[in-house]
């Protein structure tokens, strides 16, 4: 009788570029936001374009680590390093799933650190002056420079997001307790949150729906150069241009989209609001994030500490 061979249950290390394209398909279906699957696409096909340019025969810790420093040579920073691996740990867990690497090496590949920001980024805010300078801009007498404007008031009145702003619906607009807002929208990683608009906000995005004829679907929409309203909604590069168009006639540099999100929280926080309002409009978990927004620092002008009257005649009087 013969005796049957046994076969090697031990997985294959070496990843083929289908295996890598199947792998690379099932971490974007996972993901929920539009802005995160942009960003980790780029970063694997960048990491497949390198991985399959130079013969190597696994994925493990060893290639991880020789990629890292690849990229610390271009060089990147270090946010933006922090994101390939991320999008590559993704991808060894998709492929671990699937049987095509061995959870050994998926741990090993986890280890891989990250690099350490130093210091704190400088973001770009707006001030109120700018603020008004930048939505003058929009030509109002024209249907796309209402459009502009309404776009423009929307995400530096409420702080919202490019992808939270291309997404809108008219049916998202309501009034409660006598305040007009927009309600369930859907923010990063699917958080819910509901956002009150200014006033002055709603006139302008009056403005444009009367003026575009919209009643149902998503708020804005592609406008032809005879100002004729087409489409069912416009991309996030539309709000983009229409931002980095509007910032040159105000004479503003280097001023992109979030600048406006980030500008509405310092602005709030500049006008008296509780930082805690600020991280609900946001839709921010954590109220670090909104105080990065804000950009809170130390005011020694107006020390906190210098309210406190103790040890002088007024507090020696107290009983």
């Amino acid at each position: 009788m013969v005796k049957p061979t046994r076969r090697s249950c031990r997985r294959r290390h070496a990843l083929t570029l289908p295996e890598l394209e199947h792998s690379k398909a099932a971490v974007l279906n996972s993901l929920g936001s539009l802005q995160s699957r942009r960003s980790y696409k780029h970063a694997i096909e960048e990491f497949i374009c390198w991985y399959c340019s130079e013969p190597r025969l696994a994925l493990n810790r060893a290639v991880v680590l020789r990629y890292r420093l690849h990229l610390e040579n271009i060089p990147l920073a270090p946010s933006t390093i922090n994101v390939r691996l991320a999008a590559i740990r993704r991808i060894a867990y998709e492929a671990a799933d699937t049987g095509l690497l061995s959870p050994e090496l998926v741990a090993g590949i986890r280890r891989v650190k990250g690099m350490k920001r130093l210091g704190q980024p400088v973001g770009n805010w707006l001030t109120a002056q700018q603020g008004c300078r930048l939505l003058a801009t929009s030509q109002v007498e024209t249907i796309r420079g209402k459009r502009d404007r309404a776009m423009l008031a929307l995400l530096l009145g409420c702080g919202l997001r490019r992808s939270e702003l291309v997404m809108l619906k008219s049916d998202q607009v309501q009034k409660r307790e006598d305040h007009w807002v927009i309600v369930d929208l859907v923010g990063k990683a699917r958080h819910v949150r509901t956002v009150p608009i200014p006033p002055w906000v709603k006139e302008d995005l009056d403005a444009w729906t009367s003026a575009a004829g919209i009643r149902e679907g998503k708020l804005f929409r592609s406008v032809r150069k005879n100002g004729a309203v087409w489409g069912s909604g416009v991309t996030q590069n539309v709000v983009w241009y229409v931002v980095k168009r509007c910032a040159q006639r105000a004479g503003i540099d280097r001023i992109a989209p979030h600048d406006l999100r980030r500008s509405c929280a310092r602005l709030c926080h500049s006008a008296g609001g509780e930082l805690e309002q600020i991280q609900f409009l946001l839709g921010h978990i954590s109220v670090q994030t909104t105080e990065r927004y804000v950009g809170c620092k130390q005011r020694l002008d107006k020390a906190v500490n210098d309210r406190i009257e103790l040890g002088t005649a007024k507090s020696a009087e107290l009983p």
